[in-house]
Formats: C-alpha cells, sequence, structure tokens
C-alpha cells in the first residue's frame, strides 16, 4: 500500500473526521473573540472613529444572540461569555460617542446628518 492510499484511508476514517470536527469548533470559538477583542482595541482609539449606527447594531446583535446562547440545550456559555463581553464593549463605546458628541441629542443630530465625503 502506497503512502497515498495509507493517507486517503486515515482522512476517510471515522476517527479523523471526528479530530477535525473538534479542531474546527475549537478555531471556531478562537475567532468568533475577534469582534470583542477588536471592540476593546478601540476603546484607545479617538471617539471620533466611532460609527454609532455599527456599535448600535454590534450592540444589539450580542444582546440578542447572548440571550440565544443561554436558551439552546446543552447552554453554550462559551457563546454566552463572548457576547456578553461583547455587548459591554460596544455600550462602552456608546458611552464614549455620546459623551464626544455633548449628550444623547447632539448624538442623534450628528448621526442625521449626511456626510460630508
Amino acid at each position: 500500500m502506497s503512502w497515498t492510499s495509507r493517507l486517503f484511508s486515515k482522512a476517510k476514517s471515522k476517527e479523523f473526521r471526528s479530530y477535525l470536527m473538534r479542531q474546527a469548533r475549537s478555531l471556531y470559538y478562537i475567532v468568533n473573540w475577534g469582534l470583542p477583542a477588536a471592540a476593546v482595541a478601540d476603546t484607545f482609539k479617538s471617539p471620533d472613529l466611532i460609527s454609532g449606527k455599527m456599535t448600535l447594531a454590534l450592540m444589539m446583535y450580542s444582546t440578542v444572540f447572548t440571550r440565544f446562547a443561554w436558551v439552546v440545550v446543552p447552554r453554550n456559555y462559551l457563546l454566552v461569555i463572548m457576547h456578553v463581553t461583547n455587548a459591554s464593549a460596544q455600550a462602552v463605546q456608546m458611552f464614549r460617542l455620546v459623551k464626544h458628541n455633548g449628550g444623547v441629542m447632539n448624538t442623534i443630530q450628528s448621526s442625521d446628518k449626511p456626510d460630508e465625503s
């Protein structure tokens, strides 16, 4: 039996497919933490760069999917923690934006203006 046929027979085995799926799931959890990591990293940048609409969308997304991750059976605690972290980081960003614009009403009015570019 050649090495290529041994490799293909091993790749077709149930154990190897199970191994790949475990690795794919762990990679998913690592990649999924990119959103909250980016939001936390953005807290050190200027509030001028914050998009209010995108921050609100990400905050709402994480809030909804926190509930989903909590309700599914079995509970997905890693996903719950990730979405709580992201929703919290987005809330901090929204607070920074509102504070930078001088209040909620000024933030709403500035988001209604068309872009100058």
